[in-house]
C-alpha cells in the first residue's frame, strides 16, 4: 500500500476531490460536486467520452457513496478516514443525505460505483435497509459490505449458526424460542444453579442474551456459591455499562439464547477487520466486571490495541468472509487458553487511532481501485508495502526487570468455625447420600441451598415424631437434631457460602464415641453427619483483602499518563497495557474466594459487588488440591504428632526441660516464650475453663436484662447465637472424666479473639485474660500440629504443598510469555517504552493449612545454609520469633531478569522471597520481632552502588520509574496506615549512600512502626474500626537465583513423590479413581470450578507440562532461561491455563 504521495495518490499528497456533507458547497476550483453537478458531469462525460485524445487523463472518477444514517456518516472515524480515502487520485466520496435515504425513491438517490451502506437505529428512524437492497439491485454498485447479509447480522440465532457453519469456536449454547402469545409453552426448566434449555443444561454462572441483536440487555447470572444475583449489562450511559442486581431468576418473557458463561479474567477482545487480511484488536475492562466504564482524561472509553494469535487472525478472516462483510467488528472472548466469538456487529470502525484510520483508508482505496480502476481504464497498479516488523524491545542498564510476582495469602478476618458432628441412622440420610452420589466415593459435601433444604426438612420431620412419641425408634439424639435446625434455620434464608453439611460412610459404625456420648458403639453401617458453620469472610476481613491488594500495586514500577501521581499506578498500567499476565487462584472456600476477589477489586481499582469479580477473575484450584486440603483426612504423621501433643498438655505439673525437648525441639523463641507463659498446662487449661465458664454467665445475664434483648453484635450476631458458640466450647472443651480436649484450644482462641477485636463494646470481664492465655496456648498447638521436630514439619508439608509447590515451580521457570498472553501492539504503543514486557503475576489464596505447610518448606527444607549465609540466618532468627501466622499472612517469590547477563549464566535470574505475618492482633505486645525490612540492601549492592530506587528499571524507562513517597502521600489518604518517613515505596538506603547494610524500605508499614508525629487512632485503618493494621513485608532473603529456588523445589518434591505415588495408588484402589483421573487426598468427586480449564491431578508419572495451549503456543523457559524443567522428575501434570 502506497504511502501519501506515492502511487494512487493524489501528486502534491493533498486530496484531489473532496467530499461534502448534504448542504455543503466547496470551492469552484477545488473540484467537489454535489449530486446534481456529478451527475450531469458523468452524463456530459459519456457522450465526450470518444471524441477525447486518450494522453489527456480521464475526467471519470470512482464514486464512493455512503448511504447511511447521518449519525453515522457524520461521525468522527467516518470523517477521518473518508477525508484519507479522496487522497486517492481518481476517487470521490458522496454522502448521501439522511432526508433523501428516508423519503425519496431509491431512483432519485445519488449514482454511485462503491456503496458502503450499513444498518444502524438513527435517534427517531432506522435505517431503511430495504430500500438499500433496492438501490443496490437497481445501480449494481461494488458493495463494500454485502447488504442481505445485515439481516441476519440483526438476528443473534443466525449470527451463531453462520459462525458454527463456518467452524469458529463459540461459547456452548442453547436458543430459547417463545410464543409472545403463549410465553409460558417452552422448554425451560431453572433450578436453584442452573437452567435446562431444549434438554441443555446450563450450570451458573450463565449468559442471557436477547435473540434480537439491537437489545443490549444482557444479563448474566451467578451461582449461588458465589453470592448469587445477576449482573445486567446495557448500551452505554454515562460511565456505566452494566449493574449488579439480587435477582437471580431468568427473564420469563422473550426469545432467548443461553451460553456458557467464558472466564476471561475481567477483559474482552474487540476486532475490528477491513477486507480478510486486516484486523485491528482492542482490549477493553470487560463491562460485566463492575460495570464502570474506564475513561481517559478526554473522557474517551480506555482501550489498549493488543496482538492477535495466528488462530485468531484466521478466525477473523472468516468472519469477514462468512458474512460478507469487509468492515466488520466481532468480540472475543479469551478465556481457558482458547478463543470464542460471542457477537458480531457487522460495520463499526476503530474509534481514536490514528493509525487504523490510515490503514483502513488505505485498504479500502486499494480494494476500489483494484476492482473499478480496469472498468473506467484508470492506470493504477497495487502499491508494494513491507510488512510490519514486530518490534522487540532490547533491555539496558543496570537495574533488574521484574519477571514474575508469586503470592501465597491466607483469607481475611472471618467468624469462627464452628462445627458438630453426629452419628446418623435414619434410613432418610442414607437415601440422600445416595441421591446425591455419596456411595460412589464414601463421602459427600452438601452446599447448595437445595440440598441444605432437604438435611433441615429432615431434622424437622425427626423431631416432629420425636415430639409426637418418645418411645419411636430414631436413633438420633435429640439435642443433635435441635442443634442441626437450628444452625440450617439461621439467617432465614440459604445463600452464599456459610454452612455445609458433610456425610461420611462408616460400613460399621462409629468406632469410638466421642466424649460426649460415652455410651458403646452400635452395629450395622451409619453416617458420620458433620455440619460447619460460621467462618464467614467478615466486613472487616474484606477491608483487610481490599486495602491489601490496594498497597501490593507498590511493588511493581510507578506509571506515567494518564497513571502517574496515583500510588501503585505502575500496576494499573501494567495491566491496562496488557503488560501484566495476572491469574488468581483460589480454594473452594467462600471466605478465601472472598478475599481474593475482594483483593483483586484493591488490586485493580475496581469498583462495586464482589460476586462479578469473584466468577470472571478468581479461578478456582479445588480440582487437584493445590489450595484445598481435607482436614477430615489427617496424615499418620499428623495423628501421631496429634496425640504427642495432647499426651505432653495432659500433664498436671510445670513444664519440665524433657518437656521444653520434646514440644520444641527447634527452639523456636515464641514456642518457648509460650511454654513460660503457661507453665503447668493442665492448670492453665482450669483457668481458661473457669474464664468461659465466666464468659457464659454473663452472656446469660445480658439476655435476661430487658435492654439487651434486642442487642445486635458484630456481624449482624445476636447474644443467643453468641451464647450457643462459648456454650457448645463450655461443654466440649471438658469432658466428663475431667481430661481436656486439647483440639479445641485453637476454637477457643479463634471465639475470644473475634469478642475482643468486634464485640468489645459488650463489656466483658476476664476476656482480655481469656485471649492472653489461650493464646499462649493456641501459639503451641496451633503450629506444632503441622510437626513438632523437623522431620515432621517437612513430612506433613510435602503432604499439604506438593501440587502447589510444583504449581510455583512452572510460574517461575515459565518466564516467556506464550501466544495466549493478551499483548500490547507495538506499533500503537506511544507512551508505553516496553510494550513487550510481561509481568507475571500469580495469586494464590488459601488457609492456614497451606501457609504454615509452605513455610515449614522453606525453613526446614533445606534452602540454605544458616552457618554460611547470614542474611538467610537473621531471617530464621527472625521467623521463629514469629508466634502466629494472622489472616492475611503472605508469603511473597518475586523473580526479575537482569538483561545485563549471559542468557546462560547464573546470574541472569535473581529471586526474592519476602513474608509478613498478617493483621496485627488486638492485643500485640510492643517486642514483635522486628525484620529487616523490604529489600535490604546487601553488601554486594553497596560495593556496586546500585541504585534501589525503584523495583526495576527497564531500558532506563523513567516514567515508568517508582513514586517517590512524598508524591503518594500529598495525592491520596489511604486508609492503609502510613509511616511518614517509610512509606509504601521510600527507599532509605538512597538518601545515604553510605548508611548501614541493613538500611531498607517498607512496603505497607504497620502502626508499629509509626514516627513520633503521628499518632496511633487506635482504630486499625483510619476511619474504619475494627478493622487491623497489617505488618510491612520483611525480606528473607534478596539474593537467591533461579536455579538455586529450582533445584530446591525439584528436592523437595522428589523427596515426597514417593510418599505421593503410595498414597495415590492405595487410594485409586480403594474408590477406583484411576478411571476417574482423581488423584486427590479427598476422593469425592468435587465440583466443577467456576472458571477452571483444569483437569484434576493425576498420579506423578508425567514430566512437567510448559504450556496450557494448543500445540502451536507451546512455550518453554527458552534458551535465556538456566534452568530446564528435568523429564525425569515424577511430577504433577497442570493442564490448566497457567
Amino acid at each position: 500500500m502506497s504511502e501519501p504521495g506515492g502511487e494512487g495518490w493524489g501528486q502534491s499528497g493533498n486530496p484531489t476531490s473532496v467530499f461534502a456533507y448534504e448542504g455543503h458547497q466547496g470551492p469552484e476550483e477545488g473540484g467537489m460536486k454535489n449530486e446534481g453537478e456529478m451527475r450531469k458531469g458523468e452524463e456530459e462525460g459519456q457522450g465526450k467520452e470518444e471524441d477525447e485524445d486518450y494522453d489527456s487523463p480521464p475526467e471519470r472518477q470512482i464514486v464512493v457513496g455512503i448511504c447511511s444514517m447521518m449519525k453515522k456518516s457524520k461521525s468522527k472515524p467516518m470523517t477521518q478516514i473518508m477525508e484519507r480515502l479522496c487522497k486517492f487520485e481518481y476517487i470521490t466520496v458522496v454522502i448521501f443525505p439522511e432526508e433523501v435515504i428516508l423519503n425519496e425513491p431509491v431512483d432519485k438517490w445519488p449514482l454511485c460505483d462503491c456503496l458502503v451502506s450499513f444498518h444502524s437505529k438513527g435517534t427517531n428512524e432506522r435505517f431503511p435497509l430495504d430500500k438499500a437492497v433496492e438501490y443496490a439491485n437497481l445501480r449494481n454498485p461494488l458493495l463494500i459490505n454485502d447488504l442481505n447479509m445485515q439481516y441476519y447480522i440483526q438476528d443473534r440465532r443466525e449470527v451463531y449458526r453462520i459462525l458454527q457453519e463456518e467452524g469458529i469456536d463459540l461459547p456452548r449454547y442453547a436458543v430459547l424460542t417463545r410464543d409472545p402469545d403463549r410465553p409460558e409453552e417452552c422448554n425451560l426448566v431453572e433450578g436453584e444453579d442452573h437452567v435446562e434449555v431444549n434438554g441443555e443444561v446450563f450450570p451458573k454462572p450463565f449468559v442471557e442474551k436477547p435473540v434480537c441483536a439491537e437489545d443490549h440487555n444482557v444479563y448474566i447470572y451467578y451461582p449461588t456459591s458465589a453470592g448469587g444475583g445477576s449482573q445486567r449489562l446495557f448500551r452505554k450511559i454515562g460511565s456505566r455499562s452494566s449493574v449488579y442486581s439480587p435477582e437471580s431468576c431468568v427473564r420469563k418473557t422473550g426469545s432467548y439464547i443461553y451460553e456458557e458463561f467464558m472466564p476471561t479474567d475481567g477483559t474482552d477482545v474487540k476486532v475490528y477487520t477491513v477486507g480478510p487480511d486486516y484486523a485491528h484488536a482492542e482490549a477493553r475492562k470487560s463491562p460485566a466486571l463492575d460495570g464502570k466504564v474506564e475513561r481517559d482524561s478526554e473522557g474517551k472509553e480506555i482501550r489498549y490495541p493488543v496482538m492477535l494469535t495466528a488462530m485468531e487472525k484466521l478466525v477473523a478472516r472468516k468472519v469477514c468472509l462468512a458474512f460478507k462483510q469487509t468492515v466488520c467488528g466481532f468480540d472475543l472472548l479469551r478465556a481457558n487458553g482458547h478463543s470464542f466469538v460471542c457477537d458480531v456487529n457487522g460495520f463499526s470502525f476503530v474509534k481514536n487511532s490514528m493509525k487504523y484510520y490510515d490503514d483502513c483508508a488505505k485498504v479500502l482505496g486499494n480494494m476500489v481501485m483494484r476492482e473499478l480502476a480496469p472498468q473506467f481504464h484508470i492506470p493504477w497498479s497495487i502499491p508494494m508495502e513491507a510488512e510490519d516488523i514486530p518490534i522487540v524491545p532490547t533491555t539496558s542498564g543496570t537495574m533488574m526487570e521484574l519477571r514474575c510476582v508469586i503470592a501465597i495469602i491466607r483469607h481475611g478476618d472471618r467468624t469462627p468455625k464452628q462445627k458438630m458432628k453426629m452419628e446418623v441412622r435414619h434410613p432418610l440420610f442414607f437415601e440422600l447420600f445416595d441421591k446425591y452420589g455419596g456411595y460412589k466415593s464414601g463421602k459427600l459435601k452438601l452446599k447448595k441451598p437445595k440440598q441444605l433444604q432437604e438435611v433441615l426438612d429432615i431434622a424437622r420431620l425427626l423431631l416432629a415424631e420425636l415430639g409426637q412419641h418418645t418411645d419411636c425408634e430414631i436413633e438420633e439424639k435429640k439435642g443433635k437434631l435441635e442443634q442441626l435446625k437450628t444452625v440450617l434455620e439461621m439467617y432465614g434464608h440459604f445463600s452464599g457460602i456459610n454452612r455445609k453439611v458433610q456425610l461420611t460412610y462408616l460400613p460399621n459404625g462409629q468406632p469410638k464415641a466421642s466424649s460426649e456420648e460415652e455410651e458403646g458403639p452400635k452395629e450395622g453401617p451409619s453416617l458420620l453427619l458433620v455440619l460447619k458453620w460460621g467462618g464467614e469472610l467478615t466486613p472487616a476481613g474484606r477491608v483487610q483483602a481490599e486495602e491489601l491488594g490496594r498497597a501490593f500495586r507498590c511493588m511493581y514500577p510507578g506509571g506515567q499518563g494518564d497513571y502517574a501521581g496515583f500510588p501503585g499506578c505502575g500496576l494499573l498500567r501494567l495491566h491496562s497495557t496488557y503488560r501484566h499476565d495476572l491469574k488468581i487462584y483460589a480454594s473452594d472456600e467462600g471466605r478465601v474466594q472472598m478475599t481474593a476477589a475482594a483483593f483483586a477489586k484493591g488490586l485493580l481499582a475496581l469498583e462495586g459487588e464482589l460476586t462479578p469479580i469473584l466468577v470472571q477473575m478468581v479461578k478456582s484450584a479445588n480440582m487437584n488440591g493445590m489450595l484445598d486440603s481435607d482436614s477430615e483426612s489427617l496424615t499418620d504423621c499428623q495423628q501421631r504428632v496429634k496425640a504427642r501433643l495432647h499426651e505432653i498438655m495432659q500433664k498436671d505439673q510445670d513444664f519440665t526441660e524433657a518437656d521444653y525437648q520434646k514440644l520444641a525441639p527447634t527452639g523456636s523463641p515464641s514456642l518457648v516464650n509460650s511454654m513460660k507463659i503457661i507453665g503447668n498446662p493442665v492448670r492453665t487449661c482450669d483457668q481458661v475453663y473457669t474464664l468461659i465458664q465466666r464468659l457464659t454467665s454473663q452472656i446469660r445475664k445480658r439476655l435476661e436484662d430487658p435492654k439487651s434483648a434486642d442487642l445486635q453484635l458484630y456481624h449482624s450476631e445476636t447474644l443467643e447465637l453468641m451464647l450457643q458458640r462459648w456454650s457448645k466450647l463450655e461443654r466440649d472443651f471438658r469432658n466428663k472424666s475431667g481430661r481436656y480436649d486439647i483440639s479445641k484450644i485453637p476454637d477457643i482462641y479463634d471465639c475470644v479473639k473475634y469478642d475482643t477485636q468486634h464485640n468489645a463494646t459488650l463489656g466483658l470481664e476476664d476476656t482480655l485474660e481469656l485471649f492472653r492465655l489461650s493464646r499462649a496456648l493456641a501459639d503451641i498447638v496451633i503450629p506444632q500440629e503441622y510437626g513438632i521436630n523437623k522431620p515432621e514439619k517437612m513430612d506433613i508439608a510435602q503432604a499439604y504443598c506438593l501440587p502447589l509447590m510444583k504449581k510455583i515451580q512452572l510460574d517461575l521457570q515459565r518466564t516467556h510469555e506464550d501466544e495466549a498472553v493478551n499483548k500490547l501492539h507495538p506499533l500503537y504503543s506511544r507512551g508505553v517504552m516496553s510494550p513487550g514486557r510481561h509481568v507475571r503475576t500469580r495469586l494464590y489464596f488459601t488457609s492456614e493449612s497451606h501457609v504454615h505447610s509452605l513455610l515449614s518448606i522453606f525453613r526446614y527444607g533445606g534452602l540454605l545454609d544458616e552457618v554460611k549465609d547470614q542474611q538467610w540466618k537473621q531471617a530464621m532468627d527472625y521467623l521463629s520469633a514469629v508466634s502466629e501466622l494472622n489472616y492475611m499472612t503472605q508469603i511473597v517469590i518475586m523473580l526479575y531478569e537482569d538483561n545485563n547477563k549471559d542468557p546462560g549464566s547464573e546470574e541472569r535470574f535473581h529471586v526474592e522471597l519476602h513474608f509478613s505475618p498478617g493483621v496485627k492482633s488486638c492485643e500485640d505486645e510492643e517486642n514483635v520481632p522486628l525484620g529487616f525490612g523490604f529489600r535490604p540492601a546487601s553488601a554486594e549492592n553497596q560495593e556496586k552502588q546500585t541504585n534501589q530506587g525503584s523495583l526495576e528499571d527497564l531500558s532506563q524507562d523513567e516514567p515508568d520509574r517508582a513514586l517517590p513517597l512524598s508524591e503518594l502521600i500529598s495525592i491520596r489518604r489511604s486508609p492503609m496506615i502510613r509511616n511518614r518517613k517509610t512509606g509504601s515505596m521510600e527507599v532509605l538506603s538512597e538518601t545515604s549512600p553510605g548508611s548501614s547494610k541493613g538500611a531498607s524500605y517498607r512496603l505497607f508499614p504497620s502502626c508499629s512502626r509509626q514516627s513520633p508525629e503521628i499518632k496511633p487512632t487506635g482504630l486499625g485503618f483510619e476511619g474504619c474500626s475494627m478493622v487491623p493494621s497489617i505488618y510491612p513485608l520483611e525480606t528473607l532473603h534478596n539474593s537467591l537465583s533461579l536455579k538455586q529456588v529450582d533445584e530446591f523445589l525439584n528436592a523437595v518434591c522428589e523427596d515426597s513423590s514417593d510418599a505421593h505415588a503410595k498414597t495415590m495408588k492405595a487410594l485409586s484402589v480403594l474408590f477406583d479413581t484411576s478411571s476417574q483421573g482423581y488423584g486427590q487426598a479427598h476422593t469425592y468427586p468435587p465440583p466443577k470450578a467456576l472458571s477452571s480449564s483444569e483437569t484434576p491431578v493425576r498420579p506423578p508419572t508425567h514430566p512437567l507440562c510448559l504450556s496450557s495451549g494448543p500445540p502451536s503456543t507451546v512455550s518453554s523457559a527458552g534458551p535465556s532461561s538456566p534452568t530446564s524443567v528435568n523429564p525425569s522428575n515424577p511430577a504433577i501434570h497442570f493442564s490448566f491455563s497457567e
